[in-house]
């Protein structure tokens, strides 16, 4: 027995896309007063996800809605509505669901619900539909109870529906029904392929085995032909076990003949999704420990250079760039050793080294799935810190994702550093380290340097005016000719910082690898953040904080990778993406 409805809440399932949450007030408001409607949608993406809940003041209002509004159609589409179950168990337990198949095309969701809703209390019915809203020629039906849905089976189970006969019977889960068709043995119908074009009768070659029901060779209906397969079903299996035992492989004429056990589609797809599991695990257990991922490859560096590059370390069993269709290099490949041992010796001694004046990025492979779930747990564990934080701070809406806030304009003690905040927000009285170090520079420079900073500042505002009468065009974060020798007297005895290349208007600025390297560790993750999120902010302007924040836990080399290769960028931040949306629909988010 189900648990009781514990509230006011209905299910609406089966909508438009572009349903939203005024629609559906504007349609249940007339049955009783709601109290909150939510359509449910896409972490990332924001869109529809077919469903929405509508909750009711009292469970009077919300029995009327399911009963006057179920299937009703909106934006040309009917609804599907039922009581919103809290506990995900009570609908996957399957024990009061029905299926039945061999329905008409014409019978739709309402009028299954009104056939079967003579034997009991109906949660949910649906008949399945493909892409274009026809049906498929099955459905379900799940009941309150057990009792009613074998109920309905007896009753229903071989009935006239619209003049088709209809099976009804208990549904089984996917999972459920691939177990029984692996395990079963008893098999008497046999398949046979590759047969000559004029062999029209299987039943000479097969009677020897056994009793033989029914034989038939598969013929084109335009034009007789032998499509060259058939079926023989045996009487008993152990007949049609010898047949496939004794004859698979057997040459007939100048062919030879395959026989195997005949095998519905299902079964067809459910074995060769175990044989590609246990291959691709089989492929993972013998490269496990050996296979290094190398990239950030120069375009020149071949499967020969990678080779030469990595051999001292031992043993290399392949080396492999990858290339496009154009054999381009697509900038990383693979390496693998003869042992453990030696792929390590490869991380530790070539990670970081330059092939080719680029730092190349060296690691042991791991799989999509595994990299993925780090990710996550990354993300997962970041999450919850900040989601402690901000509870002991008395702050809602639960953790927030990890930001990373761009810096502000160059300039003496230039703000590079990476912050992440509860909600993105910094506390109060927080002060840059920048700020703080361009501040005590200030204090130590004394009133006389203060003031001929503040003369060259209005020298420099009066040229940029009259640049701007001239049609002259100053860029504040670029130091130009005239400007950078007014300001070398105000400068005194401070070092001028190297000024970056001007980009131009409306150009990505690249990254300085030179000054990169020779600033410090913090720094440079700085420098890696930036230009990380001017990238990441054209493709995602909303979440390319968050974004950054977690792309900055990799190496600073693999973030120098994604930097300059936009097709790996783009597959990190799509794995990025789904980590977020997995967190954000976790039940702890």
């Amino acid at each position: 027995m189900n648990a009781p409805i514990a509230s006011a809440s209905l299910y609406v399932g089966d909508l438009h896309g572009d349903v939203t949450e005024p629609m559906l007030f504007e349609i249940f408001s007339h049955v009783g007063p709601v109290a909150s409607i939510r359509v449910c949608r896409d972490a990332v993406t924001r869109r529809s996800l077919g469903y929405a809940y509508v909750n009711f003041h009292n469970m009077v209002d919300a029995e009327r809605a399911l009963d006057t509004l179920n299937y009703t159609e909106i934006k040309s589409q009917p609804c599907r509505i039922m009581w919103k179950h809290r506990d995900p168990s009570i609908r996957k337990t399957g024990l009061g669901n029905v299926f039945i198949k061999n329905l008409d095309k014409q019978l739709d969701n309402r009028h299954l619900n009104d056939t079967f809703s003579a034997f009991g209390n109906i949660v949910s019915c649906k008949v399945a539909t493909d892409d274009s809203a026809v049906s498929k020629g099955y459905g379900y039906v799940q009941y309150e109870t057990k009792e009613e849905a074998e109920n309905a089976i007896a009753k229903v189970n071989g009935m006239l529906i619209c003049d088709k006969k209809v099976y009804v019977g208990h549904f089984v889960p996917k999972q459920e029904r691939e177990k029984s068709v692996n395990t079963d043995n008893t098999f008497t119908n046999v398949f046979v392929k590759n047969l000559s074009e004029d062999v029209e009768d299987l039943k000479a070659t097969f009677e020897k085995f056994g009793k033989i029901t029914s034989t038939v060779v598969m013929k084109d209906s335009e034009t007789g032909k032998s499509k060259m397969f058939g079926f023989v079903n045996f009487e008993t299996h152990e007949a049609a076990a010898k047949a496939v035992e004794e004859l698979n492989g057997k040459k007939v004429g100048e062919k030879e003949m395959y026989v195997g056990r005949a095998e519905k589609k299902a079964r067809r797809e459910a074995e060769m999704r175990r044989k590609l599991e246990q291959r691709r695990a089989e492929q993972q257990a013998k490269y496990q420990g050996v296979n290094l991922y190398v990239k950030n490859l120069d375009e020149g560096i071949d499967d020969d250079k990678l080779r030469t590059a990595f051999a001292q370390f031992g043993t290399i069993t392949s080396a492999k760039v990858m290339v496009d269709e154009k054999k381009n290099s697509k900038g990383f490949g693979f390496v693998c050793y003869s042992t453990p041992e030696e792929a390590t010796k490869a991380v530790t001694g070539m990670n970081q080294q330059m092939i080719e004046n680029k730092p190349i990025y060296v690691a042991l492979h791991q799989t999509r799935e595994v990299r993925r779930a780090q990710l996550q747990q990354q993300f997962a564990a970041q999450r919850q810190g900040f989601g402690n934080m901000q509870r002991l701070q008395m702050m809602p809406n639960g953790g927030q994702m990890p930001m990373f806030y761009p810096p502000g304009p160059g300039g003496p003690g230039r703000p590079g550093q990476v912050f992440m905040f509860p909600q993105g927000i910094p506390p109060r009285g927080f002060m840059h380290p920048g700020m703080q170090v361009q501040m005590r520079q200030g204090r130590q420079a004394g009133r006389g340097r203060g003031q001929a900073g503040a003369q060259g500042q209005q020298a420099q505002r009066q040229q940029g005016q009259q640049g701007q009468q001239r049609g002259i065009k100053f860029s504040g974060n670029v130091v130009n000719q005239r400007q950078q020798g007014a300001a070398a007297p105000a400068a005194g005895a401070a070092a001028a910082a190297p000024a970056a290349p001007a980009a131009a208007e409306g150009a990505m600025p690249d990254l300085d690898t030179k000054a990169l390297a020779a600033a410090p560790e913090p720094q440079q993750k700085a420098m890696l953040g930036e230009h990380l999120y001017m990238r990441i902010q054209k493709a995602q302007p909303q979440l390319a904080g968050k974004i950054t924040g977690m792309l900055l836990e990799l190496d600073n080399t693999e973030v120098l990778h994604l930097i300059e290769d936009a097709t790996a960028l783009d597959a990190k931040v799509t794995e990025a993406l789904t980590a977020l949306q997995s967190a954000m629909q976790s039940p702890d988010a």
